[in-house]
């Protein structure tokens, strides 16, 4: 080993050393642990539409969000899920899902970050049996905790909504905000007035296959309605889900179009 190949074996030594602190202080920023759910036990059984609450314990020295979310064999289980309030330094935060359809769940991942898939992290697991059946809800009261942290969220959400509440409105806010606005109205109204202009217009399959986007915008907007009475979280972003199933449709729509053209209906 020549002198260059003995000065540089320090230098790499201190480059490695580095690089396993950082990753370990990256690591360390967010930690989190599953205190209890409800409803409670290693083995749950869940209704249909009945959600399973979770306490976590967490600590970090950022501002994350964190969700509970439910997988089994490795795979993620199709769920609603929590939106998180913005969480810093120690606490507890509230996590909850409601399986999509029946089936098994091994395990819970507590993931924190930004939402972004490269901003968010699995920072622990909890193993459970969870079994999810077609049958109906059970009369059930919550348990204290849910309804403490519960309570929590809704003040961090209050006293978010009045800060931004006060905020000056700029300009660009106002004219992004109005033109976002204006694509839901106008993907609303596409979305149910075209379709219903084919049933109205057109004949035999035709008509069927217009009558389909009604259906799905209609049962969207009462999801929407009824989830929301029940669970005020539940639809956080249901502008989106307006806008994504309007396009949807009025896509669909153009697509018929095109078919009856071709097909010189």
């Amino acid at each position: 080993m020549n002198r260059q190949e003995l000065a540089r074996g320090p230098i790499h030594l201190l480059v490695l050393m580095a690089g396993l602190s950082l990753c370990a202080s990256a690591d360390a920023e967010t930690t989190a642990r599953v205190i209890e759910t409800d409803p409670g036990g290693a083995s749950v059984t869940l209704a249909r539409n009945e959600s399973l609450y979770v306490r976590i314990a967490y600590a970090t020295d950022k501002t994350v969000s964190i969700w509970a979310r439910p997988f089994f064999r490795g795979k993620e289980v199709s769920a609603k899920s929590n939106a998180s309030v913005p969480h810093t330094g120690n606490g507890e935060a509230l996590g909850w899902f409601e399986p999509m359809q029946p089936g098994d769940i091994d395990e819970i991942r507590i993931l924190a970050g930004d939402g972004s898939s490269a901003g968010t992290h699995t920072v622990s697991t909890y193993r459970i049996d969870v079994t999810t059946t077609t049958e109906p809800a059970p009369r059930r009261s919550r348990a204290e905790w849910v309804e403490t942290l519960s309570r929590q969220e809704e003040t961090v959400r209050r006293d978010a909504y009045e800060r931004r509440m006060r905020e000056p409105v700029t300009a660009k806010d106002s004219l992004l905000m109005s033109g976002f606005m204006l694509t839901m109205l106008g993907l609303l109204v596409a979305g149910f007035a075209w379709p219903a202009w084919g049933v109205w217009k057109w004949r035999g399959g035709w008509r069927l296959a217009a009558a389909l986007p009604i259906a799905a915008m209609t049962f969207v907007a009462l999801r929407i309605v009824i989830d929301t009475a029940r669970d005020p979280t539940s639809h956080n972003l249901w502008p989106f889900e307006i806008i994504m199933w309007g396009g949807g449709s009025f896509l669909f729509m153009v697509a018929l179009k095109f078919a009856r053209r071709i097909s010189n209906a």
